[in-house]
């Protein structure tokens, strides 16, 4: 339901006076009532902090309805809820523990049953409503996946910038590796850590567009060779139908290398420049992911840096 200018339906009068009259009958204690009124209204602090609950209970209520019928478009979501709680009720605790506890409930009941008839005759702005609060709390929840996700990205960035100045090589290799399985869950991939095959050792595997991957990740001082592509397109082949690759070395591949797979690959592959993109979130993994496996089956290379998909794209 927009909140804004546009929109022609309101609450009837007599609607406001039946949920002024049911919220000053439905609770006894004044205690009780201002919880019960501060827990419907706590996402409106601003409505909150002009209600005087030092006046009686009938006083406030009559205030807290002049509020919202006085700015109607920015609280109707806030009136429209408190009238279908109100409506709701059944039972009357509060009013059953006081010494005249039927006669209170019998007026309590009356009140809730004229704010009952008065809500049925509502329902084209209460459905407004309910489908405006239902996309409320999806926005929020996208919003919260969002964040979190977002989140994610900058922690795996921070730690990948701190493994930089890393002293001990062999574990910055190790930790690298882990730091790509959890990229990889990030986005659904189905990470499988580091294996130990029968005459190799893989780093690691992912599922990503129906094909299996087989990972391998270096973080070398120096660029990776030709013998070292050589060898992980033997191990690929040794591996399913289906079976691709997809080689991580920060520091680049060398010339050569490039050169001999860039007519067919069975691989393609990301460096450094890649994954910063990807943590920083320039780029989607999944989608650079395509867009290399794309350039691969069109041209035959296994390289494409994301420097070029982001010029194609200006």
């Amino acid at each position: 339901m927009r909140q804004d200018g546009a929109r022609k339906k309101t609450i009837n009068p007599s609607a406001y006076n039946a949920l002024a009259y049911a919220l000053w009958r439905v609770i006894w204690n004044k205690d009780d009532f201002e919880r019960y009124v501060r827990g419907m209204l706590q996402a409106h602090g601003e409505l909150l902090a002009r209600l005087d609950f030092g006046m009686t209970k009938r006083e406030t209520s009559g205030q807290l309805v002049n509020l919202l019928r006085a700015n109607e478009p920015r609280y109707l979501d806030a009136t429209v809820a408190l009238m279908l709680d109100i409506a709701g009720m059944d039972r009357f605790p509060n009013l059953e523990r006081q010494i005249d506890g039927a006669e209170k409930v019998a007026l309590a009941e009356a009140a809730v049953a004229e704010l009952r008839r008065w809500t049925g005759k509502q329902q084209e702005i209460i459905k407004e409503h309910e489908a405006h609060a239902a996309a409320i709390a999806e926005s929020a929840k996208r919003a919260q996946v969002s964040r979190a996700f977002s989140e994610a990205h900058e922690d795996l960035k921070q730690r990948f910038l701190v493994m930089h100045g890393a002293s001990d090589k062999h574990q910055r290799g190790r930790d690298f590796e882990g730091l790509i399985n959890e990229l990889f869950a990030l986005y659904d991939l189905e990470p499988r850590a580091s294996y130990v095959l029968e005459y190799e050792q893989i780093d690691g595997s992912f599922s990503f567009d129906t094909d299996h991957y087989v990972l391998e990740a270096k973080w070398w001082a120096e660029r990776i060779g030709r013998r070292e592509l050589d060898v992980f397109k033997t191990n690929i082949e040794r591996k399913g139908k289906n079976t691709l690759g997809l080689y991580v070395s920060v520091n680049g591949f060398t010339g050569d290398a490039l050169a001999v797979y860039s007519f067919s690959t069975p691989f393609i592959t990301m460096d450094g420049g890649d994954f910063m993109a990807v943590l920083e979130q320039r780029i989607r993994l999944d989608e650079l992911m395509s867009r290399k496996k794309r350039h691969a089956s069109e041209t035959g290379h296994c390289y494409l840096p994301v420097s070029k998909i982001f010029s194609e794209s200006e």
